[in-house]
């Protein structure tokens, strides 16, 4: 269903300085399913999707219809993990125009930052429609999420009074913190994050099934796409047949000659929050003791006419994953015109598909020519079961791909540095003395 392809990168791997990455990557793969790595407490996600019980599937489901009938607009707050996996399957998945109504509501994401001009605004666009509102936060007290959550909760109560708790639904820690605490006092319904799946890992729990199911998509497909995947790659001991191990190797072997940025990039403007979610997921997942490859992500054809110059012919620091769908929806075909004006008639005959493909490869092999080793990440569509192998794939190589560097793939201790800084120079109890230090550091003296 997935398969590495390797020839646009081929020419700059040496297969015997390539073997001890296989053989660490297989190790660290053996390392994982022996729950004896660094996190081992954090492994909820690798059985979950043979795992996951149909009672909860069927009431999450039934919480989201509840949603999407009362509602014009559905608010999903979170961030990082509490997003971007429900995120990048939406945007991949739904119609790029259509026009929400009750039944089928607009899914607006908040929570994710602080900018106060977008908080106004929604607001404002929200006094006018019937709203719902998915809170998502393991602890409650994370910033971003929990300073929209008040306002919006004030603007629920402001619009429905009473009836304001039957439009919220909390997904949340099972027995403990301040969002969990809150949604007993005010009788909302809950569901919870599992204590043994950290957020970047968690598509296929409450955290990124019921955004989906809000939207009206069919999660059973999604989960089906998680379980064709997770057996071959558990079962496959052959680092170079098993894609993910092999992923990760090729990784880590290009990482010790000097490539340190790594590309995700599609052709499909549908894929971009799916890089944005990989993104947080080696980001989160591999940063750290100074170690690991920067994660960034394009999109073409349109960043070839920006930061396509520097990948092209800029430090040689970086190498390419390129996402490539095997089938998209080609029904535009290009026709002739008399005076061939734009010049064109040579395009005569193709469909737009076959323009796009064309220029993909015509992209890989100038990258590959500049220094650029590219690898293609091959699936056979932009489906919900394609795209559930995918992110599986995704979570299972990175996890294969952390231990082989050494760090726990499923911790994120540098995160909290810029919270507790927030937190002093808000003067948060607690942080009196931190926030006088630090305010002496900006301002001098």
């Amino acid at each position: 269903m997935i398969r590495l392809e390797t020839r646009f990168a081929s020419s700059f791997v040496d297969s015997k300085k390539l073997e001890p990455f296989l053989s660490k990557a297989e190790s660290a793969r053996k390392t994982l399913h022996s729950s004896t790595g660094k996190g081992s407490e954090y492994l909820g996600w690798l059985m979950l999707p043979n795992e996951i019980q149909n009672f909860e599937i069927d009431r999450i489901v039934q919480a989201a219809e509840r949603l999407r009938v009362l509602s014009e607009v559905i608010v999903i707050i979170g961030i990082g993990g509490s997003y971007l996996g429900s995120r990048a399957v939406l945007e991949a998945t739904l119609p790029f125009f259509r026009s929400p109504s009750k039944g089928d509501p607009e899914i607006i994401f908040a929570g994710h930052h602080l900018e106060s001009r977008y908080l106004s605004e929604l607001m404002e666009y929200l006094k006018d429609r019937d709203f719902s509102v998915n809170v998502i936060s393991k602890s409650g007290t994370t910033t971003e999420p929990a300073v929209v959550f008040r306002l919006l909760w004030e603007l629920l109560h402001k619009k429905y009074g009473t009836g304001a708790a039957e439009r919220v639904v909390a997904t949340t820690d099972s027995s403990k913190g301040a969002l969990k605490t809150f949604a007993d006092a005010e009788g909302l319904e809950t569901f919870t994050i599992p204590d043994t799946v950290g957020g970047r890992y968690s598509v296929l729990t409450p955290v990124g099934l019921l955004p989906l199911a809000a939207a009206g998509i069919p999660i059973r497909k999604l989960i089906f796409g998680f379980q064709n995947i997770l057996t071959s790659l558990h079962s496959d001991s052959n680092p170079i047949s098993n894609p993910a191990t092999h992923y990760a190797a090729l990784r880590n072997y290009f990482l010790s000659s000097g490539k340190i940025v790594e590309i995700l990039a599609n052709f499909n403007p549908s894929l971009h929050y799916l890089s944005e979610w990989w993104k947080q997921l080696f980001g989160e997942s591999e940063g750290k003791e100074n170690k690991g490859i920067f994660p960034a992500s394009m999109d073409f054809t349109t960043d070839l006419h920006s930061l396509g110059q520097y990948v092209q012919e800029g430090k040689r620091i970086l190498f390419e994953t390129v996402l490539s769908p095997s089938l998209v929806n080609s029904n535009i075909t290009l026709t002739p015109t008399s005076d061939n004006l734009d010049s064109l008639n040579f395009l005569s005959g193709n469909t737009i598909g076959h323009v796009n493909e064309q220029a993909r490869l015509g992209t890989l092999l100038a990258h590959a020519d500049g220094g650029v080793p590219c690898l293609e990440l091959i699936f056979p569509d932009i489906s919900l079961e394609s795209l559930g192998a995918v992110m599986y794939f995704f979570e299972y190589s990175c996890a294969i791909s952390g231990y082989s560097l050494g760090v726990n793939p499923f911790d994120q201790p540098g995160v909290e540095a810029y919270k507790k800084n927030m937190f002093a120079l808000l003067n948060k109890s607690g942080f009196e003395t931190e926030g006088a230090i630090l305010r002496k550091r900006i301002h001098g003296g």
